[in-house]
């Protein structure tokens, strides 16, 4: 009896702060102005302009999410490889930007790419050619990267300081060389918190609208800034909450990968 009291409060937090909003999402999402149903607010994703800003949303959250696991793997291998310990320093510093204000963070880089940021100050101080920085798609991709690099570093670190050196030591005295050791051994292992890495890089990219509006000036358009738009300047919850429903499709397969390839959560604990 006293462990469901103790539930209780986690029960109620769920039923207010989860259940409740996707019901709301999902109502809105399959009905109109009138509260009659319709599979217009979802099917509207396939129309030019949304279709156009969900593809490119998918193309650069896609380019994000690689460039992270290129940067995070081999930071992760070193990380390991040094002994660094989860209460490290080094690792301290990948984690503060997490403890950041999201919007401070961005912001700081709109300071650094604008047309007279200090990125053109330097080129300009070095006699070199200023650089169309702000308002591009790589501004986008760089902002993504910088926000939600920490997000792939931490999973791959924390599955590769679970593996047992014996396993690595057993395996170099079997004749494996680094590079085999690296993609037979550590690798294969570190799937777990690969795939949670690239889920936990790959869906906040997909929905991103801050980072595309602060460093793309509102004039790339995104699916996550299409559906901000629908809620706050066109007041149509329901097409808003219809291609919500939509992009929960993605939720629900990154969801799925993690149960299948991450079924411990070795991932996601830190």
């Amino acid at each position: 009896m006293s462990k469901k009291l103790l539930s209780g409060p986690y029960i109620m937090w769920m039923i207010g702060f989860i259940l409740i909003p996707l019901a709301l999402i999902v109502y809105y999402g399959l009905t109109d102005r009138s509260g009659a149903f319709t599979l217009a607010n979802v099917l509207s994703v396939a129309s030019a302009e949304h279709a156009k800003a969900l593809w490119l949303s998918l193309g650069l959250s896609f380019v994000s999410t690689v460039l992270c696991l290129i940067l995070a793997y081999p930071l992760a291998m070193v990380l390991r490889s040094r002994g660094m310990g989860q209460g490290s320093f080094i690792v301290f510093i990948f984690i503060l930007p997490m403890w950041m204000n999201f919007l401070l963070r961005t912001l700081a880089w709109q300071t650094l790419l604008e047309k007279n940021g200090v990125i053109n100050g330097v080129l300009t101080a070095l006699h070199l050619p200023n650089q169309n920085l702000i308002n591009t798609s790589g501004a986008i991709i760089l902002g993504m990267v910088y926000n939600f690099l920490p997000f792939m570093v931490l999973p791959i670190y924390n599955v590769l300081m679970k593996i047992d050196d014996n396993v690595i030591n057993a395996a170099r005295d079997l004749g494996a060389n680094t590079v085999q050791v690296l993609f037979r051994i550590l690798f294969p292992l570190s799937i777990p918190g690969i795939v949670s890495g690239i889920t936990m890089v790959f869906m906040p990219a997909l929905t991103t609208f801050v980072i595309s509006n602060l460093l793309g000036g509102s004039k790339i358009l995104l699916i996550g800034n299409v559906i901000e738009q629908e809620f706050t300047k066109g007041s149509n919850w329901n097409l808003g909450s219809g291609l919500s429903l939509v992009l929960m499709i993605f939720i629900l397969i990154s969801m799925a990968l993690i149960a299948k390839y991450d079924k411990n959560g070795e991932g996601t604990a830190f």
